[in-house]
């Protein structure tokens, strides 16, 4: 078996009897072979399906398309369908997003190369000039657009021009310090990652650690989810948690946080390229 005879299949809709039949039937009379296939419903009466279904067929890589529309009319229009399939062999391009902070930016990358991510990285783009000699030394194209009051909406549009140009698939906010607006949270719906350096919802917005501190707790966290209008409370991809101490300072958590953002990011970002995420209202579900 091959990547360039793989595919993913991504199908949301209405729970009733059938559907995994319809679909299994589907692709058994083009003949694919399914070999990976999850489901998750919300209610067996009147909930939502979600299912996940890889497969293999010679030759698939160049009758997707024709395969998909023979799917619309057959499968996805009598079941109400939200659906997408996508070529395991066609590598997601991936835009990442930095300010100052490059921890999660060496991560990314590095994972990139070790071979752990199926991906092309194109280019890195930030508010500040700050990280271009580490996207340099890793080869990488390295846009700056300099964000200075006035200049946000007009600067983000040329950001999302250059997306548009470079043909980008997902964003990843690794510690990008901006607010998106709402227009980019429309284009990237579903395809923008953030990582909030606190376990969502507590400890919302800037200078979480400092927060955790104060308060004391024992334990703080990390979390990605989907970029949304409204701050920090996109639909969440991937958490973890890590012990703190009454001994730790603010430094210390951040210190154990960045560790923490690192791991959460980085599964998130492999859930998403894989295909493993459905969106669910402001919810996920998450084929692991």
């Amino acid at each position: 078996m091959t990547a360039e005879d793989t595919a993913r299949l991504l199908v949301r809709c209405p729970d009733r009897p059938g559907i995994v039949a319809a679909v299994s039937g589907f692709l058994h009379a083009q003949g694919a072979n399914i070999h990976q296939s999850d489901q998750y419903s919300t209610d067996p009466e009147g909930g939502t399906f979600f299912l996940r279904m890889v497969f293999y067929l010679r030759g698939l890589s160049g009758a997707l398309d024709e395969m998909g529309r023979g799917f619309e009319a057959e499968v996805a229009e009598p079941f109400q369908m939200d659906w997408s399939l996508h070529d395991a062999s066609r590598p997601k391009r991936v835009a990442l997003m930095v300010s100052k902070y490059d921890h999660c930016l060496h991560d990314l990358v590095l994972r990139k190369r070790a071979g752990e991510f199926s991906c092309e990285i194109p280019l890195i783009v930030s508010n500040h000039p700050d990280l271009e000699p580490i996207a340099r030394g890793y080869g990488v194209p390295f846009h700056v657009f300099p964000i200075e009051g006035s200049n946000k909406r007009e600067q983000e549009e040329r950001m999302l021009a250059l997306f548009a140009e470079q043909r980008i698939d997902l964003v990843v906010l690794a510690r990008y310090m901006q607010i998106m607006s709402s227009d980019f949270c429309a284009r990237y719906a579903e395809r923008a990652i953030n990582i909030h350096h606190s376990f969502l919802p507590a400890f919302v917005g800037g200078k979480p650690y400092h927060q955790a501190h104060a308060r004391g707790v024992k334990v703080f966290g990390a979390t990605a989810h989907y970029v949304t209008v409204d701050l920090d409370e996109g639909p969440i991809i991937e958490q973890d948690v890590m012990r703190a101490s009454h001994r730790d300072s603010v430094e210390d958590l951040i210190r154990k946080g960045r560790d923490l953002e690192r791991v959460v990011l980085s599964r998130a970002v492999r859930y998403h390229l894989e295909d493993r995420v459905l969106v669910a209202g402001n919810k996920t579900v998450v084929f692991g």
